[in-house]
C-alpha cells in the first residue's frame, strides 16, 4: 500500500462589523483563485469549504474557512507545499491558521502562524511559522 498523507486545517479571520463583506469577498476570491486542478503538490479549491459572502445569522465574530485533503506522501514535497500556502494566506486577511499533516512514516505535524497585529492584511508578507511534532510509535 502507498504512504497516505492527511492535511487538514482552518484559517480564521476575526470579523468586524463594518468590514466583513468586503474581507469575506477578498479571502472568497483568494481561495477561488486557486486552480481547479494544480501540478504536484496539489492545492486547489476542492479542498476548501470557500464561505459565501452573504450575512447569516449563524457567524458570530470569528469566520472560519476550512480546508483537508488526502495524499500520497506529500511530505516529500512539504516545502512546495507550504511555499503554495503561504502564498493564499498572503493574499488574505486572517488572524490565525493551522495546518495538521499527518504522515505515516513521521507522524503529526501542526504548523501555525498568528498575526503580529489584529490580523494579517493581503499582501503585508508571512510571518515566521512554528512547528510541533508528534510520533506514536508502539512497539510490540
Amino acid at each position: 500500500m502507498d504512504q497516505e498523507s492527511i492535511v487538514y486545517g482552518c484559517i480564521k479571520d476575526a470579523i468586524h462589523f463594518n468590514e466583513n463583506a468586503e474581507r469575506r469577498s477578498v479571502n472568497r476570491a483568494a481561495m477561488l483563485s486557486l486552480p481547479r486542478a494544480d501540478e504536484w503538490p496539489h492545492l486547489c479549491q476542492e479542498m476548501f469549504a470557500i464561505p459565501r459572502v452573504e450575512q447569516s445569522s449563524e457567524r458570530y465574530q470569528t469566520e472560519v474557512m476550512h480546508f483537508g485533503a488526502s495524499y500520497k506522501a506529500i511530505e516529500y514535497e512539504w516545502a512546495q507545499w507550504m511555499e503554495k500556502f503561504e502564498s493564499l494566506l498572503n493574499r488574505m486577511y486572517w488572524v490565525s491558521a493551522v495546518v495538521h499533516l499527518e504522515t505515516e512514516l513521521t507522524g503529526v505535524h501542526t504548523f501555525t502562524w498568528e498575526s503580529r497585529s489584529d490580523c494579517h492584511v493581503p499582501g503585508a508578507g508571512i510571518q515566521q511559522v512554528s512547528c510541533e511534532w508528534m510520533q506514536e510509535n508502539t512497539f510490540l
